[in-house]
């Protein structure tokens, strides 16, 4: 998929996205990282109840969004016809 090149309406060549554009990890360690601060920010702070909840909730999907594109990733890997493209 990076290598394809589609057409606008206007006869304009759009050029793909780069690679550092399109990579989901630094997305997702950014996203975990805040949340981790915010987990440890809540513990120390004593806030508890809903806002530690809210925190572990996105410590929770940071986690599930790993796991999701560690799959995609075995799966472009694997040569799956089913993967997701532009992982590798």
């Amino acid at each position: 998929m990076a290598d394809v090149q589609h057409d606008s309406p206007t006869g304009v060549t759009i050029p793909p996205l780069p690679k550092v554009l399109r990579e989901p990890a630094p997305v997702i360690i950014v996203g975990m990282a805040a949340w981790l601060v915010a987990t440890i920010v809540a513990l120390v702070t004593g806030v508890g109840g809903l806002t530690l909840s809210v925190c572990l909730w996105g410590l929770g999907v940071g986690v599930l969004g790993t796991m999701i594109v560690g799959l995609q990733l075995a799966a472009v890997r694997r040569g799956s016809k089913t993967a997701q493209e532009g992982l590798e």
